[in-house]
């Protein structure tokens, strides 16, 4: 089971891979990362992603209805958002985060940075939810 350095070197190797973190939504805080970054500097796209991240965990217009309450409330936050990935493309990269499911407050998630003609998004993303199944946080 791969720890966050492994895991990252790992992303790295897939087609087209330009750049990873693992970083934790609530605070925007990179816990590891790797390779280049989208915007030049490792924390800014930490930030960045976390923003993206809160907003499709957090807003009800990304929630199925059978996660909601009979009120329509959302239910207690025990696990996971009901979102799994988060994929933006551009002219030139693939952004995909894959949230982690941990034994604390799953908060987390991976970022893979991909190059838009040598990356394979379909790859990346059941790579990196495998990844996700194995990674171990101390």
């Amino acid at each position: 089971m791969p720890g966050i350095d492994a895991c990252l070197l790992e992303a790295m190797t897939l087609p087209g891979a330009r750049g990873a973190a693992i970083v934790d939504w609530t605070s925007g805080l990179a816990l590891g990362s790797i390779g280049e970054s989208a915007s030049g500097d490792h924390e800014a796209t930490a930030v960045e992603t976390a923003e993206m991240a809160r907003a499709a965990a957090e807003y009800s217009v990304f929630t199925p209805d059978d996660h909601r309450t009979p009120l329509g409330d959302l239910p207690e936050p025990a696990g996971l958002p009901a979102v799994e990935d988060l994929m933006v493309t551009t002219r030139t990269a693939f952004h995909l985060i894959h949230f982690v499911e941990t034994t604390f407050d799953s908060s987390v998630f991976l970022y893979l940075w991909l190059d838009r003609e040598t990356g394979n998004l379909a790859l990346a993303r059941i790579r990196l939810r495998g990844l996700a199944e194995r990674l171990v946080l101390g």
